[in-house]
């Protein structure tokens, strides 16, 4: 029956990657270990085995600890829609839109949807380690807070901090997350760790013993970067950084402003003969592009306005007519037909749009989201495979009839008549690894990686290199 939650200093200090290596550690050293955050912000989910979604992140931790994802395990979820919205999911299900003023009225009411997550998954197992987000330093979020230093005083659970050591300033981080939380906050810090570092580790000796010594915190030790965090599902779209190529397939994602559930293109970035360019704003996709992906997303007629601000209607339009494929999925599917209807505003302000034009279908929004894992055959291929849905609206016209898949045999997604223009609702399908070497093999591409072990192998690794450089066993032994 305990616990153990790692905050940071700062966000996008590794927080997901500590506690997914420290949960693997956890598991090889005999323990039955869970992973816990109470509150993410993604667009990046995962439908859970319960039927609801979480953050993607949660369900790698959860692959770290040996176990099937649940909804337990991220009990809330703000999926932004705008700068200033988010749809909130609790346990696993939609619960509204809410602006950010509106949700920091909303946030002490689901304190106790959160314990009531946290203490199932405490009575469950041996071992829990929660994962916070942002920093406790945000002071001025603190009222109401559930993802940060409110959640651990209300569950009673020590605290360890995270400094970022490759963006410079770790010093004035941690010693300045001190001096301005309230000292009961404080008072739930039990040490800190230092992560990212590239060197000699030895050279930080004395910022080490000054950061000791100025906030009397106890340090867990100093973390070498990782240089194959790479190979693990991405939790931010610019995370997609496998070693660069010039050769092979020339894969492009248009990287959306709201892009969603990014980590599909994970698998096909580890491909040695596919080139994956993540393409950002104010770049025109290159004429050597041979598929241009149009990936999922949380607001699609905002998506579908933001793409054509870049331009690059004309450039896919030129890429279809110079023989080039395109393939979108879910939000990115729904841009490639010709009308998008949200009647009730789900997204944004009701409204029509006209898409891309480039497939024969029409979506319209409707309020039933559709949560469901799914086993389906690439009609193109033959091949099965594993996939999931996340998504509002429906699709329908002529090019149905033209299905990219079929799930329980019926037709999912659509084709235009040449074939090179494709649509799916299925995310997740290029980490099956037979449907990714049909695919690639269209394309005279030989898949060379298997996925999902060489995640397992990457996980192993982290935790060996968790082990190699903090005090884990004490780690473990500070949770009560």
């Amino acid at each position: 029956m305990t616990a153990l939650m790692i905050q940071g200093a700062g966000s996008n200090v590794g927080k997901s990657m500590l506690v997914a290596g420290l949960c693997r550690a956890a598991r090889a050293r005999g323990l039955r270990v869970a992973p816990f955050k109470p509150q993410n912000m993604s667009n990046n989910a995962a439908v859970t085995a319960d039927g609801g979604e979480i953050g993607r992140a949660q369900a790698l931790q959860a692959l770290a600890c040996g176990l099937e994802p649940v909804t337990d395990m991220n009990p809330i979820l703000l999926k932004p829609e705008t700068d200033t919205g988010a749809q909130v999911i609790v346990q696993g299900k939609r619960l509204t839109t809410a602006r950010a003023r509106a949700y920091q009225a909303l946030k002490p009411r689901l304190m106790a949807a959160v314990l009531d997550s946290f203490n199932r998954l405490r009575e469950a197992h041996d071992l829990v380690i929660i994962e916070g987000a942002g920093s406790p330093a945000e002071v001025n979020l603190r009222a109401g807070d559930i993802a940060n230093m409110g959640f651990a005083r209300a569950a009673d659970v020590p605290v360890v901090i995270a400094g970022d050591i490759d963006r410079g300033g770790v010093i004035a981080q941690l010693v300045g997350t001190q001096a301005v939380i309230d000292p009961a906050d404080a008072a739930m810090i039990a040490g800190f760790m230092i992560n990212k570092f590239r060197g000699d580790p030895r050279l930080f000796d004395d910022g080490y013993r000054l950061i000791e010594a100025r906030t009397g915190w106890r340090g867990f030790g100093v973390l070498p970067w990782f240089a194959d965090a790479w190979r693990l599902p991405a939790e931010d779209a610019l995370d997609l950084q496998a070693p660069k190529s010039a050769r092979g397939l020339h894969v492009v994602c248009l990287c959306l402003s709201r892009i969603a559930n990014f980590d599909d293109l994970d698998p096909l970035a580890q491909e040695p003969d596919v080139r994956l360019t993540m393409l950002g704003r104010g770049q025109a996709i290159p004429g050597d592009a041979d598929i241009v992906i149009l990936p999922g997303t949380k607001s699609t007629r905002g998506d579908l306005a933001f793409l054509r601000a870049q331009g690059w209607d004309g450039d896919l339009a030129a890429h279809v007519r110079r023989g080039g494929h395109v393939l979108g999925i879910c939000g990115g599917y729904q841009m490639l037909g010709r009308w998008i209807d949200d009647p009730h505003g789900l997204e944004g302000a009701a409204g029509r749009d006209r898409g891309l034009g480039l497939l024969e279908v029409e979506t319209v929004m409707s309020p039933d989201k559709r949560l469901s894992r799914v086993r389906a055959q690439h009609v193109a291929s033959g091949q099965e495979f594993s996939g999931y849905e996340i998504h509002l609206g429906r699709t329908e016209g002529p090019d149905r009839a033209r299905a990219f898949a079929r799930v329980a045999g019926q037709p999912e997604g659509a084709r235009d008549t040449t074939g090179r223009v494709e649509g799916s609702y299925l995310h997740g399908m290029f980490t099956d690894d037979g449907f990714r070497a049909a695919w690639l093999a269209g394309f005279g591409v030989t898949a060379q990686t298997g996925y999902a072990q060489g995640v397992e192998d990457t996980l192993d690794a982290l935790a060996a290199h968790v082990e190699a450089h903090l005090d884990v066993a004490e780690l473990i032994a500070l949770a009560r």
